[in-house]
């Protein structure tokens, strides 16, 4: 009889003890779909694949888009998909894009200012990101800062695979506002007379 009633005592410390686990496991769950962010940091980059498939052919059709809402053009590869959200637009095919948004800002920014503000956005808000450069540079529209930063994509919506992505921000300012201008293609694809060709085509209307 005892014996009995022992077990019956294990058995429900053990239900009691499996229940809390599962509780905590519960909470911690909870608390990291809570905090994105640290998902993020914690994310590891993925290896640059050997030939990426990125390459933004040499004959490739350019076409001006215009933005009444942001209040800027630019020239954008013919046929990638548009997706257009009040003054931001971004164009992609496969793993290759181009977005630009547009926010109020009180004055141009400066080497300094996009390392304590833009990069922060960008490592926070990335996946696995490392910044590899924060520059001045002078390009027809003006003076902008250049950010340079390796990333891993988004995880492909089939098979759920990633690929490092070597990623340009540009930021540009007129008349109270910072346009940022982002171009991202899988790292070591050639793009660079491309880029080169949209960076420079950014215009303020």
């Amino acid at each position: 009889m005892r014996g009995l009633i022992f077990l019956v005592v294990l058995v429900s410390m053990a239900a009691c003890t499996q229940k809390q686990s599962g509780n905590q496991q519960q909470a911690m769950t909870t608390v990291d779909s809570a905090n994105p962010a640290a998902s993020t940091r914690n994310e590891a980059a993925v290896a640059p694949e050997v030939n990426p498939p990125g390459d933004i052919p040499d004959t490739q059709a350019f076409v001006k888009f215009q933005s009444a809402a942001g209040g800027f053009q630019l020239d954008v590869p013919e046929g990638w998909a548009r997706t257009e959200n009040g003054p931001a637009a971004a164009f992609a095919d496969k793993f290759n894009g181009v977005r630009v948004s547009v926010a109020p800002a009180l004055a141009a920014p400066t080497v300094a200012s996009a390392r304590s503000a833009e990069v922060r956005a960008i490592e926070t808000s990335g996946h696995a990101v490392t910044i590899t450069g924060v520059s001045d540079v002078t390009l027809p529209n003006g003076k902008a800062v250049l950010i340079r930063y390796t990333s891993n994509s988004d995880a492909n919506a089939v098979t759920n695979n990633r690929v490092r992505l070597e990623n340009e921000a540009i930021l540009f300012f007129h008349n109270g506002k910072e346009a940022t201008l982002t171009l991202w293609a899988p790292q070591g694809a050639d793009n660079v007379d491309q880029w080169n060709r949209m960076s420079k085509s950014f215009r303020w209307l």
